[in-house]
């Protein structure tokens, strides 16, 4: 099996029959097909289901369809990061980020890396921390930044800033007479454990550990109104008056609502650190070594 048999197998199935793919690809239907056997002897199994107006895949076809489109991405990558190595062009930083530092901190650190590294451009890739570290292994990210906690085991970890866990929803919600004298009356004040355990929570998911055990530890029940799997989910919840939802600092510029103001979580252990990671052993582009050197600085981190 080579990259050109994967480049053919995943055109014809982006395309849907043999003939829209070899147009595609410029080439007459016999030798494309001829490569699509060949493929399937060396699989030893076949990877279509071949009908009279498309083509199906069958589990093998869907599984090799996977990994050759990782392949040929990472061979794409590859040739991008051996034109940086012979040019010292500036290239492409493919960086990882979770959406509750992709808001005003992001753009902060943005725009001051990019007035001094102007022709380095930037690839985004969004998602949880648990995500970030899967491409990061499968090398689809040279960076990300993610938060605590996580198993950080394989990666070279870089701590740049440590937030307290916050409470925020509609004021309505903490002038419950039931719980308001168990928040601190200051304008920034705190919120128990015990007042939280009241009201309606609205959390992504990987706070749902966390929460559970300080939870726990005080005889108090976890019973949230909503789980998702994105901090703006749950900022955009809180700020339709729906619930009080559960967020590290700096998510707090996702609210747009006046009404919805935000409490700290009165538990010391309830915080989360911005981290920028990184493969123990990967190689890194000169862009992603800049932007690491950048950040470093700013926050007063020492380390490789």
């Amino acid at each position: 099996m080579d990259l050109k048999q994967f480049r053919y197998f995943v055109t014809v199935v982006n395309e849907g029959t043999i003939s829209a793919a070899a147009e595609k690809l410029h080439m007459t239907q016999p030798p494309l097909s001829t490569q699509l056997k060949l493929l399937e002897e060396e699989a030893g199994c076949l990877l279509f289901e071949r009908g009279p107006r498309s083509i199906r895949l069958t589990d093998a076809g869907k599984m090799l369809y996977e990994r050759a489109v990782t392949l040929l991405h990472m061979s794409s990558l590859l040739k991008e990061e051996l034109r940086e190595y012979r040019h010292g062009s500036h290239g492409t930083l493919r960086l990882g980020i979770v959406s509750s530092v992709n808001s005003t901190l992001f753009c902060q650190w943005f725009r001051g890396f990019h007035e001094s590294h102007p022709d380095i451009q930037f690839e985004l890739s969004e998602d949880n921390t648990y995500g970030l570290l899967d491409k990061l292994r499968n090398g689809l990210i040279e960076l990300a930044i993610v938060r605590t906690p996580f198993p950080s085991g394989d990666f070279q970890c870089i701590p740049l800033k440590k937030e307290a866990i916050l409470a925020a929803g509609h004021k309505h919600l903490f002038q419950n007479p039931d719980i308001s004298h168990k928040i601190s009356p200051s304008s920034d004040g705190k919120i128990s454990l015990e007042a939280l355990s009241a009201l309606p929570l609205i959390l992504y998911r990987r706070w749902e550990p966390v929460l559970k055990e300080a939870f726990h530890s005080r005889n108090l029940s976890l019973e949230p109104l909503c789980k998702n799997d994105d901090a703006r989910t749950t900022a955009f919840w809180a700020d339709a008056g729906l619930g009080v939802g559960i967020l590290p600092e700096s998510a707090v510029s996702l609210f747009r609502n006046p009404e919805t103001v935000w409490k700290t979580i009165d538990d010391e252990e309830l915080t989360s650190t911005i981290t920028l990671i990184h493969g123990k052993n990967s190689y890194l582009s000169a862009a992603a070594k800049a932007f690491g050197e950048y950040l470093r600085e700013l926050y007063g981190v020492s380390g490789s």
